[in-house]
């Protein structure tokens, strides 16, 4: 299988979804935007399009921020949508999703960084791609936005702080506002790029300290993620 990455940053790195698509022996490409990559013509050849985070949101303008084009990056998303492939997105690339598909993003009701519980709504905890995951979850975070809903959409699962942690768009589309692809070394890239709101966890209810963000396992809510990915490859191949 091809698995093709949008990476907007250097640390906001694929994490536990590339060692996933590595281990798996899949071909993995990156369009790397921050580095001056383009993005491919349309989803020809894709079968896998994950779309990873940024500081940006999808209303930040080529103005505003050179590399990001977020109309491109819509217009690969519905491409790949109508041509049947998996799509995933975390955190902007979820809320990306949502706008491709006629969803405008919103601003999360809480700030969170760190690893907090998600909780699987009824509809999660029917949807046999999520069957692995116990009711309650503790995974990686990092956003202020969350992802729009489509009529179709389901919530499967949510927090705290905040309603939309992952969203069920269609049997081959998800969005993950969470982020459960957090490594240790990707922890240590976000930290000495977020010194500002780091600075400032004490003002908030779901920031975690440097020294907290390093001290987290990551590991289980890799494995699951694991699991999930390895659902949707079998539902795509089969279907």
């Amino acid at each position: 299988m091809h698995v093709h990455f949008i990476v907007h940053e250097d640390f906001e790195a694929p994490g536990a979804y590339e060692t996933w698509a590595k281990n798996q022996g899949h071909d993995v490409t990156y369009s790397r935007v921050y580095a001056g990559d383009t993005l491919p013509a349309d989803a020809e050849g894709i079968d896998f399009l994950i779309v990873m985070g940024g500081p940006q949101d999808p209303a930040t303008t080529r103005e505003e921020c050179p590399h990001f084009d977020a109309k491109a990056e819509q217009a690969l998303i519905a491409s790949a949508v109508k041509t049947d492939k998996a799509v995933i997105g975390i955190c902007l690339g979820s809320q990306l999703i949502g706008e491709a598909l006629g969803a405008p993003f919103a601003h999360s009701p809480e700030k969170e960084i760190g690893k907090f519980p998600i909780t699987l709504t009824e509809e999660g905890s029917k949807d046999k791609m999520f069957s692995h995951f116990a009711k309650t979850l503790e995974v990686g975070h990092w956003h202020n936005d969350m992802p729009g809903l489509t009529p179709d959409a389901k919530i499967i699962a949510y927090s705290e702080g905040c309603p939309r942690q992952i969203i069920s768009y269609s049997d081959r589309v998800f969005g993950f506002q969470c982020h459960m692809e957090l490594t240790l070394d990707v922890v240590d890239l976000l930290i000495a790029h977020s010194e500002k709101d780091l600075s400032r966890a004490a003002e908030y209810r779901f920031v975690n300290t440097p020294e907290e963000l390093r001290a987290h396992d990551y590991s289980e809510m890799n494995q699951v993620l694991f699991g999930f990915l390895d659902k949707l490859q079998a539902h795509y191949q089969t279907a």
